[in-house]
Parts: structure tokens; C-alpha cells; sequence
């Protein structure tokens, strides 16, 4: 049976994920930020794109989730608060500061997160590329294709990259284990999963040096 974790151990294995999350905070998918999370309106009970008020009710959210570090509470008795709060936690519209122009959430009062997050959006330009409806105009997430990197709506993501993808191969089976394959080589277009794309590459297994693109 395995040891089981101490309470230090669990928060010190979630700050070290936290800390690696902020180092590769521009190499983050769209569908990990916090200002294109999933939420349900306390009203009607659908769910949405994380926004300010509800794209169906416009009903406002009673616990706000900020679009740049993801909090809902704020719990910093002294730091980079514009608005202060000393010796009490803040959470509601209570810790919120502003509406992000380009994605429609909420940006919480802190200065780091206000002053940040307008430049570094990634829903600047998050127009559909089969609808062109910007994210004010659907309710949906934001979705990115995997072959043209376009901005997508959730409701022609599907129909978008079906009609995208390109097949070069006669299957996306690996060649190895005969899963599904992530990558294709350009020259004699075989697919692979990612251990196996990677240990070719690595060790030089087959007969040619190949150059892998990703095709899911």
C-alpha cells in the first residue's frame, strides 16, 4: 500500500506545479487560461466562456474568477492590492477591478494582474475564423485549430478541423504500438506517437533523418 502524503508534501507538490504553470505561462493552450475557463451562470445554469455577466441572462457572477491568475479569493493581507483590504480576505466583486476589453471577464484588483493582462490577452484577436464572431458575439470557449492555428468558436471547432486536416498517410496508426498518431514524418509520411516521433529523432532508428510535424 503506498505511504500516504502529508499535508506539507501535497503543498509543496502544488506550489512546485504553480511555479512550473507561471514559467510556461506563453507556452500555456488556450484552453488552460483562466479568462477561457468553463463556468456555469448562478441563474440560468448554463454553461459558458468565463465572462463577467452571463452571455445568455446577463446575470453577474457571484464568485468571479480573475482572466489573468485564476483566483477567486483574494488572500493577501499586504501586496500589489490597489484597493486595500488589511487583516480580511476579499472575494466576490469585492476583488475584482476591471472587465478585460477582449476576452469579457473579470481582472482582479491586483496591480500586477491589471496592468499585465490587457497586452498579454490571448483573445486579443479570438475571432472565429469560419463565423468571424468576435468573443462578445457567442457564448462558447475559444478553441485554436490544430493545423492552420486559426482562432475557433466551440460551435465550428469540429466542423473546422474535420474539414482542415490533412491525411498523408493511408492512417494516423503509429508505426510502433498502433495508436493513434500525433505526428507525421515529411518525407514518408508515417505517423507516430510522441515517445516514439521523439526516440527516432533522438536515436536515429530509421533510415533517414526525419522531419515530424503535428497532425491531431
Amino acid at each position: 500500500m503506498p505511504k500516504k502524503k502529508s499535508g506539507a508534501r501535497k503543498k509543496a507538490e502544488k506550489q512546485r506545479e504553480r511555479q512550473k504553470d507561471i514559467r510556461t505561462l506563453g507556452n500555456r493552450d488556450i484552453t488552460t487560461r483562466p479568462c477561457n475557463f468553463s463556468m456555469e451562470c448562478d441563474k440560468c445554469k448554463r454553461r459558458q466562456k468565463n465572462r463577467a455577466f452571463c452571455y445568455f441572462c446577463d446575470y453577474v457572477q457571484r464568485l468571479p474568477v480573475c482572466a489573468q491568475c485564476g483566483k477567486q479569493k483574494c488572500m493577501q493581507k499586504t501586496g500589489d492590492c490597489v484597493v486595500k483590504h488589511p487583516g480580511q480576505y476579499t472575494t466576490g466583486l469585492a476583488m475584482v477591478g476591471a472587465i478585460c476589453d477582449f476576452c469579457e471577464a473579470w481582472v482582479c484588483h491586483g496591480r500586477k494582474c491589471l496592468t499585465t493582462h490587457a497586452c498579454a490577452c490571448p483573445l486579443i484577436d479570438g475571432t472565429c475564423t469560419e463565423c468571424e464572431r468576435s468573443v462578445w458575439e457567442h457564448g462558447g470557449r475559444v478553441f485554436k485549430c490544430c493545423f492552420c492555428n486559426n482562432f475557433l468558436c466551440e460551435d465550428d471547432q469540429f466542423e473546422h478541423q474535420a474539414k482542415c486536416q490533412v491525411l498523408d498517410a493511408e492512417n494516423y496508426k503509429c508505426l510502433s504500438c498502433n495508436k493513434l498518431g500525433q505526428y507525421s514524418c515529411l518525407r514518408c509520411k508515417v505517423s507516430e506517437i510522441t515517445t516514439h516521433a521523439l526516440s527516432n529523432i533522438n536515436m536515429h532508428l530509421c533510415l533517414h533523418i526525419r522531419s515530424y510535424v503535428k497532425c491531431y
